[in-house]
């Protein structure tokens, strides 16, 4: 009897099915690969955000006509909104102004807005001209938009030297304003002439990745996650140099800063306030935001904001949640409204409700991220100023 073992013939059709199988399986990986990958690469150009340039939810509008205090737009959302705005040229030129209210007895066409042009700060504006709205209104240092004295000043960071405008009061109780996303140091030159009405002297720092200072090292914006740092920097500048207490004012991320070094500074018990303008409550929806903007495909969006957190601080590093309730310990001022695309309203809705005997919350609608002040100047500034009273 014949011990060798019978072998059972292979079905007909079976190599090809495994090959197909494995070509299938090979094109799956392959598609996944590059859906990982075009998340990562979407989650860094949501981070990788230019200061002096608008962020990517504001669209291109055109300029159709200007006199010498009119300026005609493309009818949009945007060119319609309400109060005062900046203005700049999306050309390498670069022009800047500001336009007031829009002009409801001007003669609108249908496809067009009429607004007042308050002033030309930079360069020219020619029909044809592509630009975009921006919540800076000044251009300059604080002596050149405002008239007001300053010493320019560097802090020494983490990453290097921070350079700073100083505009000396006689109180010494210290604001400290920190501008957010797409914005500049000159952000803050909106409120500066109301808080040196007051007599609080003003520090007003870059930080990494802005004009003149140091970038980070992934050349990323973290959503103030490792940019706090720079702030409690600017904190320990300020005690070393005569502040006795300290008011923190940020405007989108630069609130966020605010939240996290009041949270974490060393130098905490200086801080007596804060004013939170658009903070950035939830990283994930802004970098949602950022990406979307910027034309992700919806699919990809989860792998964009995956991609990002992995870009952010080391989880050991990692900032502790800014709406967590131990992270405000002071009087604060919550300035936020519905309207905000970038930072969602909700988080600073709970943070209000949930510190109701330290928050403040001042909302205003029609308004864009992190322009507040510009959608009702005058309400913005009432709030502030009613807020800055018992911290005098």
């Amino acid at each position: 009897m014949s011990s060798a073992r019978a072998v059972r013939p292979r079905a007909a059709g079976a190599a090809p099915a495994a090959r197909a199988a494995a070509a299938a399986v090979t094109a799956v990986l392959g598609a996944g690969a590059a859906a990982v990958a075009a998340g990562r690469l979407a989650g860094d150009a949501a981070l990788r955000i230019r200061p002096d340039r608008p962020l990517p939810t504001e669209p291109r509008l055109t300029v159709h006509s200007v006199t010498a205090d009119r300026i005609t737009l493309t009818r949009d959302l945007a060119s319609a909104r309400p109060g005062v705005h900046g203005l700049v040229d999306a050309s390498a030129a670069g022009a800047h102004a500001v336009v007031g209210p829009v002009d409801e007895n001007a003669p609108h066409t249908p496809d067009t807005v009429v607004r007042r042009l308050e002033r030309i700060t930079r360069g020219s504006l020619e029909p044809g001209a592509k630009v975009w709205l921006t919540p800076q209104v000044h251009t300059g240092d604080p002596r050149s938009a405002l008239g007001l004295e300053y010493e320019d000043t560097h802090i020494p960071g983490e990453l290097g030297p921070l350079p700073a405008w100083f505009v000396p009061a006689a109180r010494d109780t210290w604001v400290i304003a920190v501008h957010g996303l797409g914005t500049t140091r000159e952000h803050p030159l909106a409120l500066l002439d109301l808080l040196h009405r007051r007599k609080f002297p003003v520090l007003i720092p870059a930080y990494r990745g802005d004009p003149g200072a140091p970038r980070s090292p992934d050349g990323l914006n973290h959503l103030g996650e490792t940019e706090w740092r720079d702030v409690d920097a600017t904190l320990g500048h300020a005690v070393r140099h005569g502040a006795e207490r300290v008011i923190l004012y940020g405007w989108s991320t630069g609130a966020t800063m605010a939240l996290h070094t009041a949270a974490r500074s060393p130098l905490r018990d200086r801080i007596v306030g804060l004013v939170l303008d658009s903070p950035v409550l939830d990283w994930a929806a802004t970098v949602r935001a950022l990406a979307a903007a910027r034309g992700t495909p919806r699919l990809l969006l989860p792998l964009a904001v995956r991609a990002a957190q992995g870009r952010g601080a080391h989880a050991s590093d990692r900032a502790a949640p800014v709406i967590a309730p131990d992270a405000v310990r002071v009087p604060s001022l919550l300035l936020h409204g519905p309207d905000d695309t970038i930072a969602p309203w909700a988080p600073s809705l709970r943070l209000a409700d949930r510190l109701p005997s330290l928050v403040s919350l001042h909302t205003v609608r029609d308004a864009p991220h992190g322009a507040l002040w510009n959608a009702d100047p005058a309400a913005y500034e009432e709030a502030l100023r009613r807020f800055l009273v018992p911290l005098t």
